[in-house]
């Protein structure tokens, strides 16, 4: 009972620390103190220093056959280490025994990307495409939200933009006191001047379809910037309140304008991202002029798409080649 009693104190005292000077919050502690109790739990009363790391190992493996996620025993491993790492600092383990213990390796997500088909219905919008905005005699010429919500599923996907690059962009480039645009449209040149990760410029090409839908909107959006004075005169998506249209609202619509085109899938702009990288890389092979497209940093990140493209050959190749299978039968 008194080293079960040691072991509640030294608990509570981490997480102590982690609250009064790391910190973290109620969320970040009850998810640590959640691991920590399971970790008393195989200790079963044994105290810190007679844990070594076979009996993590034994955990990690029954956590796996359990049924626990990599990642959520990758989560379990790093409050595990976190706590041993204090009580070695304390004097009271010479070592940590979580240390060189790792998590099972995580199953490799590939993106998620329509196919040419669904893409092509998604942007083409059908019935609800974005009218001549030139036309009196079209009563919703002036149709604020559906000429913008065109014009940005149409830039998603003909150049392969982050959510968080689409809504920073401007109508044009401006420079005004301190004002300076991070990323912005350039009609003239038909391509797009973004600011990605890690602060790295790149330029991107726009085509057709999408210039003439952003055509469209830009010319109901200077209407209605003159109707409102007070709105964001910079941005190039604006909401309906003036302010630059935030990356919650894009996920919004680009989910309803989805379900409303009849796109079987979970539709966000980032699936748009990876309908474009797959697309264009299946038509040209060029990896590395996909990489400078999407803004890559590594060719490492953008070879997932290498993977993709093999998964619709492979579907091909064991739906057509008569040796695709073995048979079963005699």
């Amino acid at each position: 009972m008194a080293t079960a009693e040691r072991t509640d104190a030294a608990i509570d005292g981490y997480l102590l620390r982690l609250r009064t000077e790391r910190g973290c919050s109620p969320r970040t502690l009850d998810g640590y103190g959640r691991e920590l109790a399971t970790l008393a739990r195989h200790a079963d009363g044994r105290a810190w220093p007679a844990i070594d790391e076979g009996d993590v190992r034994r955990w990690v493996a029954q956590a796996a056959r359990d049924g626990l996620s990599p990642t959520s025993i990758a989560r379990r491993l790093s409050a595990w280490r976190g706590f041993f790492d204090w009580l070695a600092a304390r004097g009271e383990l010479h070592a940590n025994p979580a240390r060189g213990v790792r998590a099972p390796r995580r199953p490799k997500r590939l993106p998620k990307a329509l196919p040419p088909d669904l893409a092509l219905r998604f942007v083409d919008g059908g019935d609800d495409a974005p009218a001549d905005p030139s036309d009196p005699s079209d009563p919703d010429a002036l149709a604020f939200e559906r000429l913008r919500d065109q014009a940005i599923v149409e830039l998603l996907y003909s150049s392969g933009l982050r959510l968080s690059e689409l809504t920073g962009l401007d109508a044009r480039y401006v420079e005004a006191g301190a004002y300076r645009s991070a990323g912005w449209l350039a009609r003239d040149e038909a391509e797009v001047q973004v600011l990605g990760k890690g602060g790295k410029r790149r330029t991107v090409p726009v085509g057709g379809p999408a210039l003439a839908a952003l055509d469209a909107w830009l010319a109901a959006r200077t209407r209605w910037l003159a109707l409102h004075p007070d709105a964001d005169p910079h941005a190039l998506f604006l909401a309906r309140r003036g302010g630059r249209l935030s990356n919650r609202s894009v996920q919004r619509l680009v989910r309803r304008l989805a379900l409303e085109r009849g796109v079987p899938a979970d539709v966000h702009p980032h699936v748009l991202r990876h309908s474009f990288a797959s697309h264009l890389l299946q038509s040209s092979g060029d990896l590395r002029a996909v990489q400078e497209l999407l803004g890559h940093a590594s060719i490492a990140t953008t070879q997932v798409y290498t993977s993709l493209d093999f998964q619709r050959l492979a579907s091909v190749y064991d739906a057509a080649h008569p040796r695709a299978r073995r048979r079963t039968e005699p």
